[in-house]
């Protein structure tokens, strides 16, 4: 029985942190403009930092990119949103707006 409730367990703790996590150091960016708080601008800044410095290895890296930080951004949201590795999966309700 322990050991079922820990299965079930862990199976929700992964399934809810997969649902909807960004890759930052994979995503494009308007998979990144998914994100509350990023727009276009902060997305190619998160792009081209990437590009210059390489792959994230934490996630607190992000606040090191121009414009992303506390004071624009609500970081603790942003966090449980990212990921740094995996696939991006992008909640179908913070997909953006077509052209």
């Amino acid at each position: 029985m322990k050991k079922s409730l820990i299965f079930i367990a862990a199976l929700a703790a992964f399934s809810g942190s997969a649902y909807a996590a960004v890759n930052i150091n994979t995503a494009t960016q308007e998979e990144l403009q998914t994100l509350k708080g990023i727009t276009a601008a902060k997305a190619k800044a998160i792009i081209d930092y990437r590009s210059k410095a390489g792959s994230f290895k934490s996630p607190d890296d992000l606040e090191k990119v121009e414009g992303v930080n506390a004071r624009f951004v609500d970081m603790q949201q942003l966090r449980k949103d990212i990921t740094l590795t995996g696939p991006t999966i992008v909640r179908k309700e913070n997909q953006p707006a077509g052209k």
